[in-house]
């Protein structure tokens, strides 16, 4: 379960990993957008996610707070990309300048790519408001899941070059 700020870079890692475990990997993005970025409702949500859960291994990438509980009991492993708000500001603005004017490969189809003043917001807020919760979440978790937090680019790129290029028995991620 890789979960993290808007431009942190949770798809890139997602895709990664999921290459280099041989899992599947999910985009909670293009499962949760509608072409013309209409939401899927709540209770479909939850249930499409339950569904993935269930599944024996994967990769999944998104934060979706209201629905992050299933991901959660599920996973044995959560990666946190815990990035300064300026990296992630501007890995927005790059991944909006590469996609303009087209759904990027990890959204729904007729998802044109977008860079809203509310996401920016979001995401400038993001360490402030969302992240003390999230912290919260995971140090609860930190006897029963592995917890991995990234701080930076370069961290990533350590992690992902550490990363086992196989995925045994259930166990994964041993860094």
């Amino acid at each position: 379960m890789i979960i993290g700020c808007g431009g942190s870079g949770k798809t890139t890692i997602a895709a990664r990993l999921g290459e280099r475990l041989s899992l599947p990997v999910h985009h909670l993005d293009r499962m949760f957008w509608r072409p013309c970025w209409i939401e899927t409702p709540h209770d479909e949500w939850r249930t499409i996610q339950e569904r993935i859960c269930r599944q024996a291994e994967w990769v999944i990438d998104g934060n979706y707070g209201a629905t992050m509980d299933i991901r959660l009991i599920a996973c044995d492993t959560v990666i946190f990309l815990d990035l300064p708000t300026l990296t992630c500001l501007f890995g927005a603005v790059k991944r909006f300048l590469r996609f303009w004017g087209h759904a990027r490969p990890d959204m729904a189809e007729g998802c044109s790519e977008r860079l809203s003043w509310d996401y920016l917001k979001w995401i400038w807020t993001y360490r402030k408001t969302r992240r003390p919760l999230i912290l919260s979440r995971l140090q609860n978790l930190k006897d029963a899941k592995r917890i991995v937090i990234l701080t930076s680019r370069r961290a990533i790129r350590c992690f992902l070059e550490n990363a086992p290029e196989t995925h045994r028995n259930g166990v994964s991620l041993a860094y």
